[in-house]
């Protein structure tokens, strides 16, 4: 199974981003109630790999993309409402 790009994120002062791009190398996606990157965090270090980010596991179950604990959408991305790093891909099923 191949893991799902992340193609886009606005999630700007995560460790993580490099000028809109994720780079963690598979990120966790929800706690169930919510569809929030639980990957990201703030730090004044760079991490990461240049060759882009990937979803690896998700735990919202109510998803439609979701089979398994995992995102099976072609890609997703992850926006900052309210300041909170979310997946807005996420489609209630």
């Amino acid at each position: 199974m191949d893991m799902p790009d992340v193609t886009e994120c606005a999630a700007e002062p995560c460790a993580y981003n490099s000028a809109g791009s994720c780079q963690a190398l598979a990120i966790t996606v929800g706690d169930s109630r919510h569809a929030h990157c639980d990957t990201f965090f703030t730090t004044s270090m760079s991490g990461g790999d240049p060759s882009g980010g990937r979803v690896g596991a998700c735990k919202m179950a109510g998803c439609r993309h979701n089979v398994n604990l995992e995102c099976q959408a072609s890609g997703i991305s992850v926006g900052l409402p309210a300041g909170q790093a979310e997946c807005m891909t996420y489609a209630p099923a």
